[in-house]
């Protein structure tokens, strides 16, 4: 049976001030992004946790709760959710070079095809999503459409977070990891399976956890950014030949 991803958490960052409320209007539209029920194609996707249920790592309330704050910390947190707050503030000062390298290092690092697909599928979605939509640059559409081979969703994610007035790099992955969190749980009511009950105490513990997240994310340089959670990939692998699943990945 593979490994948890691992038995330990990344020590905690130090938790920053409050930082002034978006206005209503700003904060509403980070909440629609980070929707799930947003039309990317998210809701398809589990990373590995429904090969994680198939392996018996996961079988109730208690271990799908362990696993997704593990998920959080070891690969959010030192992944993705560094890329996301990154290319936030590539966005905002229009740093073509930097969000290309950030979209190069995202489909690089994927570890199994079907981590690839989602990131790209994803990307592609919301990049046809934004297109008719008001209040983004036209010329941040013609950048993402111009990354090679796709823009991956943290980068798209971003473009579409830093079209949105007055929000921070922290706001952003505040929101981002939220809409991570929801799919996550969303996909562990139906595979595990578990009660609506459950599963909101299960988000409930991930939405804790989420400031320190991104906090540590914020504050993690480029060398200390990685993709690496052995157990995960080897669990991701198997999903792609896995008998009988409701999810891509």
């Amino acid at each position: 049976m593979p490994p948890r991803i691992a038995p330990h958490r990344l020590p905690r960052a130090a938790r920053r001030p409050a930082a002034p409320g978006l206005p209503a209007p700003a904060l509403l539209q980070l909440m629609w992004l980070a929707s799930p029920a947003l039309p990317v194609g998210g809701f398809s996707y589990s990373e590995g946790l429904e090969a994680a249920i198939d392996a018996g790592c996961v079988t109730d309330e208690r271990s799908t709760r362990d696993w997704l704050l593990d998920q959080l910390h070891l690969v959010l947190a030192r992944g993705d959710l560094g890329v996301v707050t990154r290319a936030v503030a590539a966005w905002q000062r229009h740093d073509v070079r930097r969000l290309s390298e950030l979209n190069t290092w995202v489909l690089a690092t994927r570890e199994t095809s079907e981590a690839r697909l989602q990131t790209e599928q994803m990307g592609r979605s919301l990049v046809d999503w934004l297109r008719p939509r008001a209040g983004l640059d036209p010329a941040w559409l013609a950048t993402l459409a111009s990354f090679e081979p796709q823009p991956c969703y943290p980068v798209a994610w971003a473009a579409a977070a830093a079209s949105v007035a007055s929000v921070s790099a922290r706001d952003a992955g505040l929101a981002y990891a939220f809409g991570w969190s929801e799919n996550m749980v969303q996909a562990a009511l139906k595979a595990v399976p578990l009660g609506q009950a459950a599963g909101q105490r299960v988000l409930a513990a991930l939405a804790a956890e989420l400031p320190d997240a991104v906090d540590h994310a914020l504050a993690l340089p480029d060398s200390l950014r990685l993709a690496h959670a052995p157990g995960l990939a080897i669990l991701g692998a198997r999903h792609e030949t896995q008998y009988s699943r409701l999810f891509r990945s």
